[in-house]
């Protein structure tokens, strides 16, 4: 079955960078959209970013201008570069391609 790691989150400070990674098991980002979603401490899972079959990328208004989610299709693996990171952004994110989750990475950002 298809598998998804999350990896590349950590600690940083507000204005600091992350790349997170997505591994697929399978090769199926050439046949479905791909999405990263977080959820903070106490707060529900939200919508952060996305990736249509066809290349077509849409964020949430918070992150616009900051994330950029991108593929490698050949090699299964999705990203989301983070760059001018905000306290706000610290959450468990994941990465989810029809309806299969990963476990998550943390992601922790410091003022």
């Amino acid at each position: 079955q298809v598998q998804l790691v999350e990896s590349g989150g950590g600690l940083v400070q507000a204005g600091g960078s992350l790349r997170l990674s997505c591994a697929a098991s399978g090769n199926i980002f050439s046949m479905y959209g791909m999405g990263w979603y977080r959820q903070a401490p106490g707060k529900q899972r939200e919508w952060v970013a996305g990736i249509t079959v066809g290349g077509i990328r849409n964020y949430r208004d918070s992150v616009k201008g900051r994330f950029s989610i991108f593929r490698d299709s050949p090699n299964n693996r999705v990203y989301l570069q983070m760059d001018s990171l905000k306290p706000e952004d610290t959450a468990v994110y994941y990465c989810s391609v029809n309806a299969v989750w990963g476990k998550g990475t943390l992601v922790t950002v410091s003022s």
